[in-house]
């Protein structure tokens, strides 16, 4: 089983990265396959929504999206990490997430997804509502843990001295391995829900 990790940081060394390293050592002891990309320092541009990626199967600027995008249809879980902006997620990682879950045909259903957000102080519950949304709009569930999952620091690699949030992001990572051999178990006994042909509503008609 594989997991993708999504570094949505500028700091290649930050407390993002602290955090995603915690549920690093929880996957690899549990022989999980993990690979993180590094997103918050690329130069990412957002969604024009010119519709190219329908004819293309794939989204017609060519940067880490595209690049990430094989890795995310092989992966059974998704971990999407962030520090706190404002109250919001890094905007890189956001336009990066807006055009890999919108540009990619494949289908998502119940790979596992989870975020992790870094703060000084505030703004953790909002950012990790936002990352989170990606994932429900998808099919896919979301792991969770004890508590909300963040860490605290302002300086690079302060968040691990935050022993409550190391701990949320170690039973995250217990959690989000038995959610995915769960499924697996289940894929192979029941397969994947019965999904109807897609209703839409428009509401200017």
């Amino acid at each position: 089983m594989k997991v993708l990790l999504i570094n949505g940081s500028p700091r290649r060394n930050g407390n993002t990265a602290v955090a995603l390293g915690e549920l690093e050592k929880v996957f690899s002891a549990e022989g999980i396959e993990t690979e993180t990309i590094q997103i918050g320092n690329r130069d990412i541009r957002g969604c024009i929504a010119c519709g190219g990626c329908a004819a293309k199967g794939k989204c017609v600027f060519e940067d880490a999206v595209n690049e990430a995008a094989p890795k995310f249809q092989q992966a059974d879980g998704l971990v999407v990490g962030s520090p706190v902006y404002y109250a919001s997620a890094n905007a890189t990682l956001v336009a990066f997430l807006t055009r890999l879950f919108y540009s990619t045909p494949f289908d998502k259903t119940m790979k596992v997804g989870a975020s992790v957000v870094a703060a000084r102080r505030g703004g953790l519950s909002s950012t990790f509502d936002e990352l989170n949304k990606f994932f429900t709009i998808s099919g896919m569930p979301i792991a969770s843990s004890q508590y909300w999952n963040s860490v605290h620091g302002r300086e690079p690699g302060q968040a691990a001295q935050d022993e409550e949030g190391l701990q949320t992001m170690r039973t995250l990572a217990k959690n989000m391995t038995f959610l995915m051999k769960s499924i697996a178990l289940g894929k192979e006994a029941y397969g994947l829900p019965e999904k109807e042909t897609r209703l839409w509503t428009h509401f200017i008609r």
